[in-house]
């Protein structure tokens, strides 16, 4: 009788660690494990993902391996260490098969594009939609004197040097680790670029801040460098920048206003050193991440007569490009902007 009982209760046991499915052909579960998740927690979600039977052996399983060892003594008992990140598990897997993914950190990793010409809190909001990391924390970071110390960004925040890019990202990320990735690929992208090279960080902070202008104010790849240009004749003479796209970012990264359909007169005269209306010279630093076109047509500006530009061509986002202000205001009858 005892051998009986003995024989029950270890078939017993083994049927709540084998797998929840015998289909091996069972559609596999997203299963997401953020940063810090707690073991227990881990396990949790487990059971409510249909994924194991009995959230206690799983956890005796983990901390006592010699007991997958005693009813899978076949098995390759795998060193259980959770790792973050989001996974493709089934409900066909055992004990074994569960830990060794869990622990092994080839995840699943998420695919986020950051468009040029984002800004910090967008590209945080972006990110927090995504599942990476909190938009708060992000935004919070990008403003951390030793994160700014480190690379070398005479500013108070790190927005211009977060590269935009396709990136693979980890669900539940810290903050810090992404802006990090996105810090550093920027560094890489620079050093693309060879008039960069021994630049001093004020000259570099002073072109990001340029590119980022420049950035939010083409749409044809090649019109780039001429506007460009156009600034940087502008900066030579004093004269102001005139540049709506500055005027976009003091009402909606500075006021915290939508998106405007159109600027107005009185916000060309709001009273923000962001304002290139009203004060000549560079704003007080980038306005939105410059993509390589942008940074490329301020590195290597071409020498150009420009003072003006223009649209002509809303639906492509065409310029004409002239050289006195009666030029100018003579195109002012081709489209009104």
């Amino acid at each position: 009788m005892l051998n009986v009982a003995v024989a029950s209760g270890y078939f017993a046991v083994k049927s709540q660690m084998m797998p929840v499915s015998n289909n091996s052909e069972a559609q596999k579960i997203r299963f997401e494990v953020p940063y810090g998740t707690p073991v227990l927690k881990i396990i949790s979600s487990l059971k409510e993902h249909g994924l194991i039977k009995n959230e206690k052996l799983f956890y005796a399983s983990i901390k006592y391996p010699q007991l997958l060892k005693f009813f899978f003594p076949s098995a390759q008992i795998p060193q259980a260490d959770f790792k973050s990140g989001t996974y493709y598990l089934s409900p066909a897997m055992d004990y074994t098969e569960l830990l060794s993914i869990l622990s092994s950190g080839q995840q699943e990793y998420i695919h986020v594009s950051i468009p040029e010409g984002l800004t910090i809190s967008k590209i945080a909001a972006l990110l927090e939609e995504n599942g990476i990391c909190s938009k708060d924390d992000f935004v919070k970071v990008c403003h951390e004197p030793s994160i700014l110390a480190e690379y070398s960004i005479p500013s108070d925040s790190c927005e211009g040097f977060l590269f935009p890019d396709t990136y693979f990202l980890n669900s539940g990320m810290q903050a810090e680790s992404v802006i990090r990735i996105m810090l550093d690929n920027f560094s890489s992208k620079i050093h693309e670029i060879p008039a960069a090279a021994n630049m001093s960080e004020q000259d570099l902070f002073d072109l990001v801040t340029l590119a980022s202008i420049v950035e939010r104010e083409y749409r044809v790849k090649e019109e780039a460098p001429l506007i460009a240009s156009v600034f940087k004749n502008r900066l030579k003479q004093n004269i102001g920048l005139y540049s709506c796209a500055t005027i976009e970012y003091i009402l909606t990264e500075i006021q915290g206003r939508e998106h405007p359909k159109v600027i107005l007169i009185e916000d060309t005269k709001i009273d923000n050193p962001y304002n290139t209306y009203k004060w000549a010279g560079l704003p007080p630093g980038p306005i939105s991440n410059p993509g390589l076109t942008a940074l490329n047509a301020c590195f290597n500006t071409p020498k150009t007569n420009y003072y003006f530009f223009q649209i002509v061509d809303p639906a492509a986002g065409r310029h004409v490009f002239t050289s006195t202000f009666d030029q100018h205001v003579s195109n002012h009858n081709l489209y009104t902007k």
